[in-house]
């Protein structure tokens, strides 16, 4: 109850509430996008100024494995199950969106914490940025795979010439060295690592001069930004219409699933509560921006309603308004 009450939150719930009832309100995409660069500037400078701090100790390095080793778990385990319900550049695609993370959840999951005096690393910010990228190659690869086996079996011969089977040529692989690329240079996650490096080397001496701008503008940006995802998650629900209930059900199921997969990996590896919950929260995040960006155009196969739809239409209200204080209550319950 604690989260629901929290302004941020409620913000998010009356951006819902706005676009289900279809206000024209709506923030203009450059202040959106601003907004979102705030967030995780600000976020890669706390992230800095912890890792300063503390040192580079072996919790941040068990960390730093567990979320890549998540990284790649996730999506896999994913494709093999949603191969079963749906075409393979389906599959893969909605792999790689629940297969990386939503910063925004992410953040406001920190906040969360912080509201609780809780303690968390700071070296998470760098967790969620190592966690972005897998998910993405992974599909990558599965799509090339699978535009490689339609193409060996869709030409046959006829009377000397040639015909397709199953209409429209296949795309062509994409070359895994241009994602590789895009996914590396993505601007927001290289101010997010920028801004880390930059609170690390500068310390506790750049966090008190910064802390206008990352510590008490934080608060109110995150609560607009929220806004902003509120009215955006009401106008996808549409996209859900006709999805089978399976699907559905994943959208909520897969990413407890998850939470619950990083739980016990965090007890395996004797995680500290604070930085168990922030890995729950974030194996437990679907992309919504980054992912679907770059799968637009690397499996373009695939229905964007779908992995759009599902990711910001379902999971991200559901983690926001009841995943986080989930996933945080039972870390410190189990490991607290």
């Amino acid at each position: 109850m604690q989260n629901i009450l929290d302004p941020a939150i409620l913000f998010f719930v009356f951006g819902i509430l706005a676009g289900t009832v279809k206000s024209n309100l709506e923030i203009p995409q450059p202040i959106s996008r601003f907004l979102s660069l705030y967030l995780l500037m600000a976020l890669g400078l706390k992230g800095g100024f912890a890792l300063a701090a503390s040192g580079m100790t072996a919790e941040v390095a068990t960390s730093l494995a567990c979320a890549v080793a998540l990284a790649i778990i996730v999506p896999a385990i994913g494709y093999q199950v949603l191969k079963r319900f749906l075409g393979g550049f389906d599959a893969a695609a909605l792999a790689a969106t629940y297969g990386s993370v939503s910063a925004v959840t992410f953040i406001t999951a920190v906040q969360t914490l912080e509201n609780s005096g809780l303690p968390y690393g700071g070296h998470m910010a760098a967790a969620m940025a190592l966690m972005e990228s897998p998910a993405i190659i992974m599909a990558v690869l599965l799509a090339n795979m699978l535009r490689q086996g339609a193409t060996a079996g869709a030409v046959v011969n006829v009377g000397g010439g040639t015909a397709a089977l199953g209409g429209a040529p296949r795309q062509a692989p994409l070359p895994l060295g241009k994602i590789l690329h895009e996914s590396f240079t993505d601007g927001a996650q290289l101010l997010l690592l920028g801004a880390m490096v930059i609170g690390f080397v500068t310390g506790e001496a750049g966090k008190s001069v910064m802390a206008p701008f990352s510590v008490d503008l934080f608060k109110g940006m995150l609560a607009f930004f929220l806004l902003d995802m509120g009215l955006l998650a009401a106008r996808n629900l549409a996209g859900l219409r006709g999805l089978s209930p399976w699907l559905l059900g994943y959208a909520i199921v897969g990413p407890l699933a998850h939470a619950a997969l990083a739980l016990a990996l965090a007890a395996l590896m004797g995680l500290q509560p604070g930085n168990a919950a922030l890995l729950m929260v974030l194996a437990a995040s679907a992309s919504y921006i980054a992912v679907p960006a770059v799968l637009r155009h690397a499996l373009p196969e695939a229905r964007p309603a779908l992995y759009f739809g599902m990711s910001l239409g379902l999971t991200f209200p559901f983690n926001i308004l009841l995943g986080i204080p989930l996933y945080i209550s039972i870390a410190h319950r189990v490991l607290g």
